[in-house]
């Protein structure tokens, strides 16, 4: 087993996911650096280089050591919004990952990156396994691949792809939160019921990620709560857990029309991850009832 010593979180100082991933290394032992935009350019090689130089400096004089690790969890995740904006996500979700992954393979360090079931079209009839052909419906998607591809091509080793999906937890605004939100004004709400998927807890997706990390994990691999739900279940499961008085109604794709396509059943299969992995991961409803525990207080 072997956990990085010191790891740059980018998305780490202000993103849902890497607020999660750097208490979880912390938690494990590991020295995390939290990152956002403001500390370093994401779009600029030479400004990336020239900050992990004063890392490894000040880790240096402080005895913590010299940056081994990056995880990115950076992206542009405004499914629709990328419709009319494919440039801003291909340059978050593609070429912002390639140059990370150039600057991980010139210095050698470990890299992880995270990707989305949205590049599979739900077509398939049961979850996805890391092998099934890619066929994204939407810019988001698509951009996000191109992500998978870019990094993938330059062979850096140590790398380490994890698709997860229908991301929830503490710290951001996402779909659980602001169902609950609605449905703490409404009587009723209307869920899509026929879009079906793998929530999944960011808390946990960080566990996951500090596991995968110390098994040496590499590769492409999927991670995500254990079961399925639709949209509307997960959305019915939140609202009976915060006791709230709204009823969740079902209805189909075709009565919520939004600019992007979404998979009908992008599941995704655990099953080469659960092998890597001391702990199975919990059942979404679990985590759920965590999340929703906590909501008051986020």
């Amino acid at each position: 087993m072997s956990l990085p010593k010191r790891v740059l979180v980018l998305g780490g100082a202000n993103g849902m996911l890497g607020r999660a991933v750097v208490t979880a290394l912390a938690s494990a032992g590991v020295a995390a650096v939290a990152a956002s935009s403001e500390d370093v350019d994401y779009f600029d090689a030479d400004d990336l280089a020239d900050y992990l130089d004063e890392l490894d400096e000040d880790g240096a004089e402080k005895g913590l050591g010299a940056v081994d690790c990056i995880v990115n969890a950076v992206a542009y995740t405004q499914v629709d919004k990328a419709e009319d904006q494919p440039e801003e996500a291909y340059k978050l979700n593609a070429s912002m990952p390639a140059l990370v992954g150039v600057v991980a393979l010139e210095r050698q360090l470990r890299l992880v990156h995270y990707s989305t079931d949205f590049v599979f079209d739900g077509k398939k009839g049961a979850p996805y396994l890391p092998t099934d052909d890619t066929n994204p419906l939407s810019v988001y998607g698509a951009s996000k691949l191109a992500g998978e591809q870019a990094l993938l091509a330059l062979e850096v080793p140590g790398l380490l792809i994890l698709r997860t999906a229908w991301l929830f937890g503490p710290g951001k605004m996402n779909f659980v939160r602001r169902i609950l939100e609605l449905a703490a004004e409404r009587k009723e709400l209307k869920v899509v019921a026929d879009q079906f998927g793998s929530p999944t807890c960011t808390t946990d997706l960080a566990r996951m990620t500090v596991e995968l990390l110390d098994a040496n994990a590499t590769g492409l691999l999927h991670a995500v709560n254990s079961g399925e739900a639709s949209w509307h279940q997960l959305a019915s499961e939140a609202v009976r857990l915060a006791e709230l008085d709204c009823r969740v109604l079902p209805i189909p794709t075709s009565g919520y029309p939004t600019r992007a396509v979404r998979p009908a059943n992008s599941a995704l299969d655990m099953a080469d991850t659960l092998r890597l992995l001391r702990h199975p991961p919990r059942h979404w409803r679990e985590a759920l009832a965590e999340y929703v525990a906590s909501f008051p207080t986020i």
